[in-house]
């Protein structure tokens, strides 16, 4: 298989955590997991009752309309991949390969996973308009904790149109503060709302207080509310009756809805056990500095916030106590005064190991390379400091510059694309070093290379990657020869810096 020319690209999703978020139907409204997306190509979005002699209007999901599963937010093409990279797989093996998964090990390989559940190719040969591959796509972003991506992604898709569609962009849209957005959509069009609760929080929102609670009254009745649902509408409708009773117990199960309606009464759920996706509501500038820090640590390690945005809060004061988070905010920010000051080399050096130590603890360091590595590159410090330095520009995108920069040694030469200029001293780097000369691909991925299923095969090459990292040698040379071989050298050398340097599963 010939290589199909991809230049890598990186984008500012790279992840590394040892959190387990939720999977996609767990993070999910009850009332969007009720939805089998198999069935959504016959969802008809539409009045139940026509409101007067006119002809209503009907808003359906056509068996021929085209599928949204073609939807993206990088353009075709991107990075070099072709518009067929979904077209010869079916969409059985695509989902179940995207689906309810634990995220990568390393921060480029959920890059890659990003690039690729975010590009706008052909559907697969099997799809119909039911998108259920856009919808897994979308699910995944969601369980990664990438929801603004997920929310722009839905925007693509009509979400006024499609009840599987719409329920996820309204669970979105509660946890992105653009609620009043979804709800004004309720009023425009009430069947949309995705259940009784959503609609009666919807007529709050909207100032509609008496209809709200005539509808929570009646949908007591008929028993259409879940009773944790129905607690929470009642005190968030009516507050003043709850006063002396404020103490809610651990809900049994967290939903955007529960999560928004207890942030709302004043009795808000701690993140931490939380998916990622509930983990963005502490970054908020309400929130308390160290449950910031603590967040934007978590939500950085997953490589869903910019780099930028890590920084600033890191910053953003001046630690009133010590010990864990507090010690890495003080460590940072003496090193980002001491490099923004760019006169005294003492300073940097002092401060830098600190800082770097701060990182690992973080398991921040890619984040952290990607901030620093430029201001590092043209500065000489002495030997206990070099090494660090130029681990720092091998996490980078300027791997291959700080690599010319440097001593020969076999990270050296890897990141310069010649690993066989240094002898390996390990399996891992015996392994790596096979995968850049010697190895072929995985015969059975190298098969799917021949039937044209690219995007299946690199998917799959991933996760033989994940079982490389781990141990398996042989597994690590068969995923990086394959990588190289369709054109994503520069993801090769990052996989096996990141893999060597991070130490993260081995």
């Amino acid at each position: 298989m010939g290589a199909v020319g991809v230049l890598w690209l990186a984008v500012d999703v790279s992840a590394q955590t040892s959190d387990q978020p939720l999977s996609a139907i767990d993070w999910l409204s009850q009332s969007a997991a009720a939805l089998d997306a198999e069935t959504a190509e016959t969802t008809i979005i539409e009045p139940p009752v026509a409101g007067n002699a006119a002809t209503p209007e009907i808003s359906v999901s056509s068996l021929d309309a085209p599928s949204p599963d073609t939807i993206g937010l990088f353009p075709s093409g991107f990075n070099g991949f072709p518009k067929t990279i979904w077209a010869m797989s079916t969409q059985a093996d695509l989902i179940a390969l995207i689906g309810d998964r634990t995220p990568y090990s390393l921060p480029v390989m959920q890059e890659l996973l990003q690039v690729l559940l975010l590009i706008e190719a052909d559907a697969p040969k099997d799809a119909t308009a039911n998108g259920a591959l856009f919808l897994a796509r979308i699910d995944r972003l969601i369980a990664d904790g990438s929801i603004e991506t997920a929310q722009a992604m839905l925007d693509l898709a009509s979400p006024k149109t499609r009840a599987d569609v719409f329920q996820r962009w309204f669970d979105l849209a509660l946890l992105t503060q653009t609620q009043d957005k979804a709800c004004a959509a309720f009023q425009a069009s009430p069947q949309l709302a995705p259940s009784a609760s959503a609609r009666i929080f919807c007529l709050a929102r909207v100032g509609d207080w008496q209809t709200a609670a005539l509808t929570l009254n009646t949908q007591r009745v008929l028993g259409d509310i879940p009773d944790e649902e129905e607690d929470l509408l009642a005190r968030f409708l009516d507050p003043e009756l709850y006063e002396d009773n404020r103490n809610l117990r651990p809900p049994s199960d967290v939903t955007p809805l529960i999560f928004n309606l207890r942030s709302a009464i004043g009795e808000s759920l701690p993140t931490s056990n939380l998916a990622l996706a509930y983990v963005h509501s502490d970054l908020r500038d309400t929130v308390g500095w160290k449950s910031r820090l603590e967040a934007a640590e978590r939500l950085a390690r997953a490589g869903v916030i910019s780099d930028n945005l890590l920084l600033g809060i890191y910053t953003d004061r001046r630690p009133s106590a010590s010990g864990g988070v507090w010690d890495r905010a003080k460590a940072i920010q003496r090193f980002d005064k001491a490099i923004e000051a760019q006169d005294d080399l003492n300073a940097i050096s002092q401060t830098l190991l600190a800082a770097w130590h701060a990182a690992q603890k973080a398991k921040i360091e890619v984040p952290f390379a990607r901030l620093y590595a430029q201001e590092l590159i043209d500065l000489t410090f002495d030997d206990d400091v070099m090494p660090v330095v130029l681990n720092i520009g091998l996490l980078s995108s300027q791997y291959e510059e700080f690599a010319l920069k440097a001593d020969a040694s076999f990270l050296t030469a890897l990141a310069r694309g010649f690993p066989d200029g240094a002898a390996p001293a390990s399996a891992h780097e015996s392994a790596i070093y096979d995968g850049f000369t010697d190895a072929g691909p995985d015969p059975q991925l190298a098969h799917l290379l021949t039937q044209g299923k690219l995007g299946e095969a690199i998917l799959r090459n991933l996760d033989l990657l994940e079982v490389g990292a781990a141990g398996d040698t042989q597994a690590l040379s068969r995923s990086l020869a394959l990588f190289r071989s369709v054109g994503l050298e520069d993801f090769a050398r990052r996989a096996a810096l990141q893999i060597l340097i991070l130490e993260r599963i081995r």
